[in-house]
C-alpha cells in the first residue's frame, strides 16, 4: 500500500512538473512552437515517465533504509538522527550567503543545483561521522560502566527483544528462563497472543480453558516481577492467525521469536528470521549419552516389543532397555546400546548388564522366597525316597 502510494505521488508530481514547466521555458523557443498545448502533453508524458522511474528507485531505497533500520540498534539509530540534523544545519547557513547573491537570469538554476548537493553532501557526512564516532557519547553519559563502554567500541552487541509465543506462555517455562537471567531484553506481548489466551480461557472445553487461565495468570506475575520490561504489542497486523501476526511482528521489531513450536519455528527460519525454540534448548541442555555408557535405572513399564522395559532419565528421557520385561520397579544396571533423536526428542535403548544394583523392597523377599521353594522341592532334591525309583 505504501509503495502504490508513492508511486502515484511521485507519477503525479512529474507530471505536474512537466505541465507547467512549459511556462519556465523562454519566450524565443516558445514562439518557434506552433502547439504549446501538445508540447505541454509531452513534457507532461516524460514528467510522467521519469516519475514513475524515481517512483521505484525511491520504493527501493525506502525497503532497504526500513529493513537496516529494524535491525539497527538503537543507540546507533539515534545517533545517525542527530549526525542528519547537524550536516543539514551546517549545510543550510552555509547557503544563506548563496542564495542572498542577486544572479542573472541565465545562471538562476544555480541556487536550486547548490541547495540539494550541499544538503545530500553534508547531510551524508553527518551520517557518516555519528556512525563511526556517535557511540562514544555514551561515555559522557556513564564513563564508568563496562557495558556502555563495550557498545561503545562495538564490542557489545545489544539484547534483541524476545517475543512470546501462545506455545510458550501456556508451558511455563519462560518464568524459568527469565528468573534463571538466560533471556535478557525487553519481552513482548503480542495482541493477538492476548486474545487467543482470552479466547482459550472462555472456552467451554474444560482443558482448554484451564490452558487459557493458567497462561493469562502467568502473564499477570510476569508484569508484577519484571514491570516495563514486559510490553504488550497492540498493533494490529493483518493475517490469517497468530503465527501470522507474529512472524509479521518479528519482521518488524528486528526481535527474536520463542516458541515450543516445532512448525512456526521452521517457517521463521525459512523467513530469516531469529528464532528460539524451547524444545530444541531442552534438548540441547540435557546430558549426552553414548553408547557403552552404564546406567542405574528404574524400569517404569513394559515395552511395545517382548522382552523390553522401559525407563526415564532425570531429564525425562525414555530409555528402552532390552530384556527387563516384567521388573517393572526394580533398578537395573543397563548398558547403552544406542539412542535415536527426531524432532520431539530422544529415545536411549539400552540392555541390563548383570544383576540388580537395588532391588526394591517387595521383589527382594518375594524372589528369596521363590529360590527356597525351588531349592526345598522334591523335584529338585538330591534327597528323594530311595525307594522311589526301585521297580515293583
Amino acid at each position: 500500500m505504501v509503495d502504490t502510494l508513492i508511486l502515484i505521488l511521485f507519477v503525479v508530481s512529474g507530471t505536474a512538473a512537466g505541465w507547467l514547466g512549459v511556462d519556465l521555458l523562454p519566450e524565443p523557443l516558445l514562439l518557434q512552437v506552433d502547439k504549446p498545448e501538445g508540447l505541454r502533453t509531452v513534457l507532461g508524458g516524460f514528467g510522467a515517465f521519469f516519475g514513475l522511474l524515481a517512483g521505484f528507485f525511491f520504493g527501493q531505497l525506502r525497503r532497504r533504509l526500513m529493513a537496516q533500520v529494524r535491525s539497527m540498534p538503537t543507540d546507533l539509530l539515534v545517533s545517525r538522527a542527530v549526525g542528519l540534523i547537524l550536516g543539514l544545519l551546517v549545510a543550510n547557513l552555509l547557503l544563506a550567503p548563496i542564495l542572498l547573491l542577486p544572479l542573472p537570469w541565465e545562471v538562476v538554476f544555480v541556487k536550486p543545483l547548490a541547495a540539494v548537493l550541499s544538503n545530500v553532501f553534508f547531510g551524508v557526512s553527518g551520517c557518516n561521522l555519528a556512525e563511526v564516532h556517535g557511540r562514544t557519547l555514551l561515555r559522557l553519559f556513564n564513563p564508568s560502566s563496562t557495558e556502555a563502554l563495550l557498545v561503545a567500541e562495538g564490542v557489545l552487541q545489544p539484547a534483541s527483544a524476545k517475543i512470546l509465543d501462545t506455545s510458550v506462555i501456556i508451558d511455563g517455562r519462560i518464568r524459568g528462563l527469565l528468573d534463571s537471567g538466560l533471556l535478557e531484553g525487553q519481552v513482548i506481548v503480542a495482541q493477538s497472543v492476548i486474545d487467543e489466551l482470552q479466547a482459550l480461557a472462555d472456552s467451554a472445553n474444560g482443558e482448554k480453558r484451564g490452558r487459557g487461565r493458567r497462561g493469562l495468570k502467568l502473564l499477570s506475575e510476569l508484569r508484577e516481577i519484571y514491570g516495563r520490561r514486559l510490553v504488550v504489542n497492540s498493533t494490529r497486523y493483518e493475517g490469517k492467525g497468530v503465527d501470522d501476526k507474529l512472524l509479521l511482528l518479528t519482521a518488524d521489531t528486528g526481535g527474536t521469536l520463542l516458541t515450543a513450536d516445532y512448525n512456526l519455528a521452521k517457517v521463521a527460519e525459512v523467513k530469516a528470521l531469529k528464532v528460539l525454540n524451547l524444545s530444541e534448548l531442552v534438548i540441547a541442555l540435557r546430558p549426552e549419552v553414548r553408547p557403552g555408557d552404564e546406567l542405574l535405572l528404574k524400569i517404569a513399564r513394559d515395552g511395545k516389543e517382548a522382552d523390553q522395559g522401559v525407563g526415564y532419565l532425570d531429564d525425562g528421557t525414555m530409555v528402552v532397555v532390552e530384556g527387563a520385561r516384567g521388573r517393572i520397579g526394580e533398578r537395573l544396571e543397563v548398558v547403552v546400546t544406542g539412542a535415536l533423536q527426531n524432532p520431539t526428542g530422544r529415545i536411549v535403548f539400552a540392555r541390563t548388564d548383570g544383576p540388580l544394583a537395588e532391588p526394591n523392597a517387595e521383589a527382594g523377599p518375594k524372589r528369596k522366597q521363590r529360590a527356597e521353594r525351588n531349592r526345598s522341592s522334591p523335584a529338585n532334591s538330591g534327597s528323594s525316597d530311595p525307594q522311589a525309583g526301585s521297580p515293583r
